[in-house]
């Protein structure tokens, strides 16, 4: 694929149940997310819900999701798993729905060294079907890519980019010096708050969880960044900073930023907020204040 650059929502999963997909949320939550003027979609990834999910349901997700888009964007599907079978038996459903490359994250559990990443990621992207996307989360594998585990992976003809999650400028400004001479590589990052800043020093783009609400507000983000247009971001970082200070703080779970996510949509009109075991949605006092926060934000809510 060509080097994909721009803002990439890590798109959330509709549920109504812990197997079900909200078909309907998940079309709008698309169309809405297309109409913000993304520059690609990242299914299953860690704001997907991926791991709490079944594999009919991760398979359902893929095929609805690419169907959908219908090849406006590139789809970037995450095949994270502990078991590389797995992995290679969903990427080769995402190919055949017509996904543009697949993203990886260590496997989980038993924290592999960087000599065990680079035997355990060759041999993944040996075997296949689609680019493979290295994904930095140390914070839930328990491991990160050193950059010269990133520099030598970054060899291999299927491996294509990275996407950086740690929220560690120093790691990320390693990423961008040593990799310096790969221009065909391509870095992203996780965090949203710090997006406009690694673009201008080089990112190639967001994988941004508030873009699943707000996509138009990212994309000019990434675009003022471009631009070098320091005034228009401070502007916007003000936004983006309310989001993350507002919607992704209520209540003290690890899940916070995700049960935001999906209550806020849910209050926009766009889709269910069910979220799978054994994680649980919103409850009315919680509701009530991600409703005040997108009131502040000049959001009218459905409900």
């Amino acid at each position: 694929m060509e080097k994909l650059q721009g803002i990439i929502p890590p798109m959330i999963t509709p549920l109504t149940d812990d197997d079900t997909l909200d078909r309907e949320g998940a079309v709008r939550l698309i169309e809405h997310m297309l109409a913000g003027g993304i520059h690609g979609l990242f299914l299953l990834g860690t704001t997907g819900e991926a791991q709490s999910l079944s594999y009919k349901c991760r398979y359902d997700f893929v095929e609805l999701a690419c169907r959908q888009v219908a090849g406006r964007v590139p789809v970037l599907v995450g095949v994270t798993d502990t078991s590389m079978d797995e992995s290679l038996k969903l990427a080769e459903k995402a190919r055949a729905c017509g996904a543009a490359a697949v993203v990886a994250a260590p496997p989980y559990y038993f924290a592999p060294s960087q000599q065990e990443l680079i035997e355990y990621y060759t041999a993944l992207a040996d075997r296949l079907c689609l680019p493979l996307f290295l994904y930095n989360m140390p914070s839930h594998v328990k491991v990160s890519f050193a950059p010269q585990t990133v520099r030598v992976l970054g060899e291999h003809p299927n491996i294509i980019g990275l996407k950086d999650s740690s929220a560690n400028m120093t790691y990320f400004q390693t990423l961008l010096y040593i990799m310096r001479d790969r221009p065909d590589f391509a870095l992203y990052v996780g965090p949203e708050e710090l997006t406009g800043e690694c673009v201008i020093m080089g990112a190639d783009g967001g994988i941004n969880g508030g873009a699943n609400m707000f996509p138009e507000l990212y994309v000019q983000m990434y675009d003022a960044a471009r631009r070098n247009d320091i005034q228009t971001m401070r502007t916007l970082q003000q936004r983006i900073m309310q989001i993350s200070t507002t919607i992704y703080t209520v209540g003290k779970y690890g899940s916070s930023y995700l049960k935001g996510v999906k209550c806020a949509l849910s209050l926009m009109g766009i889709c269910d907020d069910y979220m799978s075991y054994p994680y649980r949605r919103f409850r009315s006092e919680e509701r009530e204040r991600i409703r005040k926060a997108l009131e502040a934000l000049g959001v009218a809510c459905a409900e």
